[in-house]
């Protein structure tokens, strides 16, 4: 049996929502960065949702410049999940774009805006 071309349409759907479900949780942590940026989030009334895992460490008094990089980062983090989603629709979604092949579904579960197989990461470095 020859080397699987692409993923099955079963399995592109079952990436997207593993996708959706990590935007949703991206924008959201991107929203509470924006508001500590703004000083708008009033922590009285808004700690009941989410709690902030990049803030659990104790220092709550990161830097502004250090938010400004988590949010630019978390940016940059939604926007490799939206260009996965496009390849989805274009059933490109989890082909290496070094190798050609197929990129394991164990490292798409982990990092599902992956665009390089394991081989290829490790030949760049």
């Amino acid at each position: 049996m020859a080397d699987l071309v692409r993923y099955s349409d079963k399995d592109l759907a079952e990436f997207r929502e593993i996708i959706e479900a990590k935007l949703q949780e991206a924008k959201e942590d991107l929203r509470l960065l924006k508001g500590q940026l703004d000083h708008s989030d009033d922590h009285g009334t808004d700690d009941t949702g989410r709690s902030f895992n990049m803030m659990e460490d104790g220092s709550e008094t990161m830097s502004r410049e250090e938010m400004a990089q988590l949010a630019a980062r978390q940016e940059k983090f939604i926007q490799n999940l939206q260009n996965a989603l496009i390849r989805i629709e274009n059933k490109t979604y989890g082909i290496c774009r070094v190798t050609g092949k197929l990129i394991k579904k164990e490292r798409l579960k982990l990092v599902p805006h992956a665009t390089l197989s394991i081989e290829a990461k490790n030949a760049q470095g």
